[in-house]
C-alpha cells in the first residue's frame, strides 16, 4: 500500500451534521467537483452505505471504482477499495472531533495506482485529493447552515 497522507480542516458545524454530508453519497456530484456519478450498491442495517460505486473525472483522469465502508457512529468512517480501473488499492478515513465551536475533520488517504508512479508523485496526487475534498466538504456543510 502507498504511504498514507493526512490533512485536517475545521468545519463550523456539529460532527453529526458533517457526517450526514459525508454519508449522503447521492449528493456528492452536486458538491464534489470530480465526482460525476455516485451510487450506493449496498446499505447496512443502519441505513448507511456499506458499498458505493464512484465515477470520477479530473481532467484527463477518469476512474470507475467501488469502495466498502465501515462506520463508527458520527465519529469516524473508514473505507477500502473493492474494485477499480485506475487503482490497485485505496484505504481512507474521516475522523471527526467536535467541540463547542465546530468539528475538526481529519482525512487520511492511501492510494496505490494501477500504473507505476514515483512515490513523490503519488504523495502529491494524494495531497491534492485531500486538500480539494476537505475544502469542498467544508464549503458544502457550512453553506447548508448545519
Amino acid at each position: 500500500m502507498a504511504d498514507t497522507s493526512t490533512q485536517s480542516i475545521r468545519v463550523e458545524a456539529s460532527p453529526a451534521a458533517v457526517m450526514s454530508v459525508i454519508a449522503d453519497f447521492a449528493a456528492y456530484p452536486s458538491w464534489a467537483a470530480s465526482v460525476k456519478r455516485c451510487q450506493v450498491v449496498a446499505a447496512g442495517p443502519d441505513g448507511r452505505a456499506e458499498r458505493v460505486r464512484f465515477l470520477v473525472e479530473n481532467g484527463p483522469v477518469k476512474d470507475d471504482y467501488e469502495l466498502a465502508y465501515v462506520w463508527t457512529g458520527d465519529d469516524a468512517v473508514e473505507w477500502s477499495l473493492v474494485r477499480g480501473q485506475m487503482q490497485k488499492a485505496q484505504q481512507g478515513s474521516y475522523r471527526l472531533r467536535g467541540d463547542a465551536g465546530g468539528t475538526e475533520v481529519v482525512y487520511s488517504l492511501a492510494i496505490e495506482p494501477a500504473i507505476p508512479m514515483l512515490g513523490l508523485l503519488k504523495r502529491k496526487v494524494q495531497k491534492v485529493i485531500l486538500d480539494t475534498a476537505l475544502k469542498e466538504l467544508k464549503k458544502h456543510v457550512e453553506a447548508r447552515g448545519a
